[in-house]
């Protein structure tokens, strides 16, 4: 296994990356790992996947954690509704920790290329987040007034939202990527939730997801070695202001906005991996 060196420089540029990634995984409400895991897979291309994904969990642990509570005094969390969600996607958290250690690297850069590039196209096709009328009528109320006095009212197909998490819970942790990128254009556009209580639910649940994953590695062995656990930190430590910053910059832009940034990014990032698994040898 390639061993790659960690001094102080390396933990300052990881500081500053996860600053970056903190800041715009929090605006956008995805917990910033469908960017910090191709990109440690472009710096660290003969890192095993497993490792990857770890490092990548525990940072969006601390970024949820962090942009969760900058949320909660924005007053944005639907907590029922995310405490329901978060019970269906822990067996897929941990399920998905397990199963990627099987995957080969190459392999796995074109599925989270394949999957990027799927939740691009839908979040740039954008929709209502209104719900057709039939699943209205199952659908549980809910009324959310934020810090700023912004009233919410909406409807969300509580048992629809809990399949979807229990399929968010295993690809999210099998790819690192936090599940916040998954669960935010699903809620947004097949829940029926606002965009701006989307992105901070969306960190509530992933609070929970990141950390099962996380602790699912750490006794699995993962981390073995510790280098990985340095990364992770030094990262984590950029992750945590970073997170404050954008969920502060959330309020200041309209929810088809933040939908366009997110779509675009994903496209981008999608684009970059493929072409990773295309060309390596």
């Amino acid at each position: 296994m390639h061993v790659y060196p960690f001094t102080l420089l390396i933990a300052v540029e990881l500081a500053a990356l996860g600053f970056a990634v903190g800041t715009f995984g929090t605006l956008v409400g995805s917990g910033g790992g469908f960017i910090l895991t191709p990109v440690l897979l472009i710096a660290y291309p003969r890192a095993k996947p497993d490792l990857i994904t770890a490092i990548s969990l525990v940072v969006v642990f601390f970024n949820a954690l962090s942009g969760s509570f900058a949320y909660r005094r924005q007053r944005r969390i639907d907590y029922r509704s995310g405490l329901q969600f978060a019970a269906a996607a822990l067996p897929g958290s941990i399920a998905g920790a397990l199963v990627v250690g099987l995957v080969p690297t190459r392999p796995f850069d074109a599925i989270i290329a394949a999957i990027l590039a799927g939740l691009a196209i839908l979040v740039l096709r954008g929709g209502t987040g209104e719900l057709k009328q039939q699943t209205l009528r199952s659908a549980t109320p809910r009324s959310i007034t934020d810090a700023e006095g912004v009233t919410y009212e909406y409807a969300v197909p509580i048992r629809r939202g809990i399949l979807y998490s229990v399929v968010v819970g295993f690809v999210s942790s099998f790819l690192g990527i936090g599940g916040g990128v998954l669960h935010v254009p699903l809620m947004a556009t097949r829940l029926g939730f606002p965009v701006h209580i989307a992105t901070a639910t969306s960190h509530f649940v992933l609070t929970f997801m990141a950390f099962t994953g996380s602790i699912t590695h750490l006794i699995s062995g993962t981390f073995a070695g510790g280098i990985g656990l340095r990364r992770a930190a030094a990262l984590s430590v950029g992750v945590i202001a970073g997170a404050q910053l954008g969920a502060r910059l959330s309020q200041r832009f309209s929810g088809t906005l933040i939908r366009r940034v997110l779509g675009l990014a994903l496209l981008a990032i999608a684009v970059r991996v493929g072409l990773l698994a295309l060309l390596a040898p």
